[in-house]
């Protein structure tokens, strides 16, 4: 891998990159099919991805004529991974299996491994003979939504097509790898004035986050809107908060701790609640939700913000859904992406029904969203929220981090980037947007 880092460091041109000889096998972060098992009959928590996640080498694939072969110079954690790595809600390895029954390019992902990791930015060495509007040499980041464009339903909103995938996750040769293999329409320049590990922790999170708030095909947030943020420093939420207060918004923000709320204060988040200091109580039981507590928890955003909120940015799901459907105002939507507490959810529909609520669903986003997504980024209107970083080698440890809510924001990984700071092309830039802003999550020690 050193002639690639070498090209790197140097800003080879693109006809040297395309002359690189690429490595046959690069260190990858795996599950194994073997150990797809290895955690039955015991509890979501008591799960480690520490003990899943391995890195090993892998063959690189052949490359299709629509794809690209990037160096990732890093990477991120996302729930998916923890997810993939404790083999819930299944193991990912049926999803493999079906995309390798699809086409003779499909069949490359199924295998006994899975290379995890739905972020990336880095550099591409190689393109496919359909490739138009990339080359080697582009600095990039990559977007996880992996699409088809001979479906039909794909070409109004690549969301809906019917073998929609998360790459990384429902797809092998993820990000987590020193490289990996993907498609062109992944593909987004990488914002100038970022290091590669603040760059690479944005496309899945910031995509959602966008999406869910601005985006027409969920809850379209319009200028004065109130919207209560659950886990409002986390991987999605810190977005969240972005979007309302740059779209004209008020946001109320739901933290865990003293500490988080003193990071939320300083995104300009006035409207805060401590979920834990306020000791909220949904779940009477296991079995019995408790509305005294909703009634609570909606007294105090009015007592915030004088009103009720327009919008819920959900994603915790069964532990705070039925209150996020009491809380919303009448005509009020709830926007759902995730389940991240459990799937099965329970809300009382009366709360819905009779005050004329809505419950919008939203998954990741389609290539526009993503692109505009990351134009925010690379214009300094959106911030990195990168909390922490580890090397390629302690990707578990990272996973556990994130398992456990023992982070917040991003939690970076470090691929060939052999050490944090680097990949800044436009010093005068950061500058201008401030070091204050892009380093806040990682200044307040969170």
């Amino acid at each position: 891998m050193q002639p690639i880092l070498d090209a790197i460091s140097a800003g080879a041109s693109s006809e040297e990159f395309a002359a690189l000889e690429l490595p046959e096998s690069y260190r990858a972060v795996v599950v194994r099919k073997d150990e797809q098992t290895m955690f039955e009959g015991m509890d979501s928590a008591d799960k480690d991805p520490r003990r899943a996640l391995h890195v090993q080498e892998i063959a690189r694939p052949e490359l299709a004529p629509d794809e690209a072969v990037i160096a990732v110079m890093a990477s991120s954690i996302n729930f998916n991974t923890v997810w993939t790595s404790i083999f819930e809600p299944l193991p990912t390895f049926g999803f493999l299996t079906r995309l390798g029954k699809e086409s003779y390019w499909g069949k490359r992902h199924d295998q006994d491994f899975h290379n995890v990791g739905s972020d990336a930015s880095g550099v591409v060495l190689r393109v496919g003979s359909a490739v138009r509007k990339w080359k080697p040499g582009d600095k990039v980041v990559v977007h996880c939504n992996h699409v088809d464009d001979q479906d039909p339903s794909s070409h109004n909103d690549s969301m809906l097509g019917d073998n929609q995938r998360i790459w990384g996750f429902e797809t092998n040769y993820g990000g987590l790898a020193d490289l990996s293999v993907v498609k062109a329409n992944q593909l987004m320049p990488k914002p100038a004035h970022l290091t590669w590990e603040e760059a690479a922790v944005n496309a899945l999170c910031n995509s959602t986050s966008y999406r869910m708030l601005v985006s027409p095909h969920a809850a379209a947030m319009k200028q004065g809107d109130a919207v209560l943020v659950w886990g409002a420093t986390g991987g999605l939420g810190g977005y969240a908060v972005q979007y309302v207060l740059n779209g004209g918004g008020t946001p109320v923000g739901v933290v865990s701790s003293p500490e988080k709320a003193e990071l939320l204060r300083d995104l300009g988040c006035e409207a805060v609640i401590d979920r834990k200091a306020a000791g909220y109580r949904f779940w009477a039981d296991e079995h019995t939700q408790d509305e005294a507590e909703w009634r609570r928890l909606g007294k105090d955003i009015r007592g915030l913000i004088g009103r009720d909120v327009d919008i819920v940015f959900e994603h915790p799901g069964r532990q705070t859904f039925g209150a996020s459907v009491f809380v919303a105002a009448r005509g009020g939507t709830i926007v759902t992406c995730a389940a991240t507490s459990g799937f099965m959810i329970e809300y009382d529909n009366r709360h819905l029904w009779m005050k004329l609520k809505r419950i919008v669903s939203s998954h990741f986003a389609n290539y526009a969203e993503a692109w505009a997504a990351n134009e925010l980024i690379r214009q300094g209107k959106v911030q990195p929220i990168l909390s922490a970083v580890y090397p390629l080698t302690e990707t578990g440890e990272a996973a556990y981090q994130v398992h456990k809510n023992l982070h917040e924001g991003k939690i970076g990984v470090l691929c060939l980037a052999p050490e944090e700071g680097l990949g800044i092309d436009d010093p005068e830039f950061r500058a201008q947007v401030g070091e204050d802003r892009i380093t806040a999550f990682r200044r307040h020690g969170a």
